[in-house]
């Protein structure tokens, strides 16, 4: 796109409740344009583009990612659809935002990166995590030696429920199961640190229909390092994490993903807590990853730093290794 564009013009790919929590977040910014919005029916994505005040609304996929007047899109569909519906825009020519997980697996992932890089165009998964000024500011500390050594991570999200069999977190069809919709947030806080893990240890409870109401993971790191990680759709458990050094440790006591606050602990000094600036909005905006790809693409960049794809493709590949020791397996593998 043209780097002197005052807007970036979105379509919103999927109607559910990321989709509308995204895109009013999106209306908030001035440099974004929500032009279209598409669903699997005309009746759904009628209902959406009113209530949002979008011009343009389609019955079927293909009519957005053929809108040359969409700069980017956002996929916002179940993972189980993200290789077809990221595919086609990047296939027409779209640039994409990806809700995570990023696909069903690392194989769909890596020929989604593929394909974006054979086509030169800017793709990025939507671990809206990594964007967050607070977590950035953690992660800076630990770069920078505030603990010492990394020693630990623990991390945890769970959902109390309960989810009843037909809902999608049941249906293998749509990949459920608590890992690749909460679980990969764990995962991917622990590697925003330490990288791709060499050792993976994991134990599941699954439900009738095979997939994983709860799970336990153990990840190992060739320097020493371990993470202690679970993820679970059958208990509500406290969403924090804890970062443990040679000589100190971090503590997110709420929401580890969007936190507001973290405590830091050195040996020797006393605490200090880092809080959330005013200017960065609630803590569960979604500006900051739509800001990201808004730089992104002036700055004629095709992937972000923040959110590198290799970094997705590495945390698909330890969803995949926890799935096979779990014996987790989704329709069509």
């Amino acid at each position: 796109m043209e780097d002197n564009r005052e807007s970036v013009r979105w379509g919103i790919l999927a109607t559910g409740g990321i989709a509308a929590s995204f895109t009013a977040n999106l209306l908030d910014m001035p440099d974004a344009e929500v032009v279209a919005v598409a669903s699997r029916t005309d009746a759904s994505a009628k209902a959406f583009a009113e209530r949002f005040g979008i011009p343009r609304a389609y019955g079927e996929w293909g009519a957005l990612a053929e809108d040359k007047d969409v700069d980017v899109v956002y996929v916002a569909t179940p993972h189980a659809s993200h290789r077809a519906a990221a595919g086609l825009c990047l296939d027409a020519g779209r640039a994409v935002l990806c809700e995570k997980a990023f696909a069903l697996n690392a194989r769909e992932t890596r020929e989604l990166v593929t394909l974006a890089r054979q086509r030169g165009l800017f793709l990025m998964e939507a671990m809206w995590m990594y964007c967050h000024p607070l977590v950035r500011r953690l992660k800076a500390l630990i770069d920078d030696g505030a603990i010492g050594e990394v020693r630990t991570v623990q991390a945890d999200f769970g959902l109390a429920g309960p989810f009843p069999p037909a809902h999608r977190l049941r249906d293998p069809a749509q990949g459920g199961g608590s890992l690749l919709d909460l679980g990969v947030y764990p995962v991917s806080f622990a590697q925003l640190l330490l990288g791709e893990p060499s050792g993976v240890t994991a134990r599941a409870t699954l439900s009738d229909e095979g997939v994983d109401l709860q799970t336990g993971m153990l990840l190992s790191w060739e320097s020493g390092a371990h993470a202690l990680l679970h993820c679970s759709i059958n208990a509500g458990t406290p969403v924090t994490a804890s970062v443990t050094g040679s000589k100190g440790r971090i503590d997110v006591p709420d929401g580890f993903f969007f936190p507001e606050r973290f405590v830091l602990h050195r040996d020797g000094r006393d605490p200090e807590e880092f809080t959330a600036l005013p200017e960065h909005g609630p803590r569960d905006s979604l500006k900051h990853e739509a800001a990201e790809v808004m730089h992104r693409l002036r700055a004629g960049d095709t992937e972000s730093p923040l959110v590198p794809l290799d970094g997705t493709l590495a945390v698909m590949r330890t969803l995949d290794a926890v799935r096979e020791r779990i014996g987790v397996r989704y329709p069509g593998e």
